[in-house]
């Protein structure tokens, strides 16, 4: 399908009601610098190898999946739903289907905004930390960090609660926002706790995980301008498309201009000269009722002026040349009687 048609087909749709973006409110900078304290705290835990290494390790130890093996299978593919690939198209699917509606790419543009700093936070903790995990380690009681992992934090926990809370985050009336972070988080803390169960990863790992996802979904009204601003240079960016393919409108005076026709002036005719047009087109029973037109006189001759006929005397009729018959019936004209 052509980009155009998509968005004339935009275009035709009716025209949503007002969305509020949320802003950064005194609640929500109060979570964001709890979760900031929680993150920091749990990176330290695990530097200094404290209790938190400890029980990283006895979980392991415990082997969840041998404990519990009838939901294994199950856990393997619920566990999908913190992928990133599977869950960044089920949620942009959704979410450019609100962008049709609703004649605005900002759910769109939330989304990409958010796996963006996902990428760019995790992906810079993970190489910088270099933690192994549980199923490559090399020494009990040890953190395993700055050997060339990238398990810490958690990728999967940390996608599952941005990929999903976004669906919170851009929701439009508190009802459907309230639901939809009770199922976010649910989800969440599930996909969470099955890397653990499957051994994949330690247990700081996925709350370090948690709390790396929180903080991206608490700091997006911070990026709300940013997003604004993108959304209306892509749109301005549409428009120059649009001009480019429309066809360009006739401008005025491009045209050649054609050159005038000389037309011979028409003097009026006399009344005179109008009658003898008249009877010059035809006389008789046979002459047209139609009245006399105003011809011009041909182009290739000189007018000249009309020159009027004095009046003639009236002329009596012409009788009939056969020569009147005599009364007498002899052929001789008859003399007329003396007075």
């Amino acid at each position: 399908m052509r980009i155009d048609r998509i968005f004339a087909r935009l275009d035709r749709e009716p025209e949503p009601p007002e969305i509020a973006v949320p802003g950064m409110s005194r609640t929500r900078k109060v979570l964001f610098g709890s979760t900031v304290a929680f993150y920091i705290a749990i990176v330290w835990l695990v530097l200094v190898s404290s209790w938190l290494v400890l029980l990283d390790w006895k979980v392991m130890l415990f082997r969840p999946y041998e404990q519990w093996p009838e939901v294994h299978a199950f856990l393997d593919y619920f566990v999908v739903l913190g992928q990133r690939g599977p869950t960044a198209v089920m949620i942009a699917a959704w979410l450019g289907w609100r962008s049709w509606r609703q004649h605005t790419l900002r759910p769109l543009l939330v989304m990409a905004a958010s796996l963006l700093l996902l990428n760019i936070t995790v992906g810079a903790v993970k190489v910088g930390l270099g933690r192994l995990g549980p199923h490559y380690a090399t020494e009990i009681g040890s953190a395993e960090l700055f050997l060339g992992g990238d398990i810490f934090p958690s990728g999967h926990t940390a996608n599952a609660v941005v990929t999903w809370g976004i669906l919170a985050y851009l929701a439009t009336t508190p009802r459907a926002r309230r639901w939809l972070s009770v199922i976010s988080a649910t989800v969440a803390l599930s996909v969470g706790a099955t890397t653990v169960y499957l051994g994949t990863h330690w247990l700081s790992d996925v709350l370090l995980g948690w709390a790396a996802g929180l903080l991206i979904l608490l700091a997006l009204p911070w990026v709300e301008p940013t997003i604004g601003r993108a959304e209306a240079y892509l749109f301005e960016l549409r428009d120059r498309w649009r001009a480019r393919r429309a066809p360009a409108p006739a401008v005025p005076g491009s045209v050649e201009p054609v050159s005038p026709v000389v037309v011979p002036s028409i003097r009026p005719l006399s009344d005179a000269a109008a009658a003898r047009e008249a009877v010059g087109a035809g006389g008789g029973r046979y002459a047209s009722t139609r009245p006399a037109q105003h011809l011009p006189a041909p182009a290739h001759l000189a007018p000249r002026p009309h020159t009027s006929r004095p009046e003639r005397a009236p002329v009596t009729p012409v009788g009939s040349r056969r020569p009147p018959q005599a009364r007498g019936g002899n052929g001789a004209h008859a003399p007329h009687p003396a007075r």
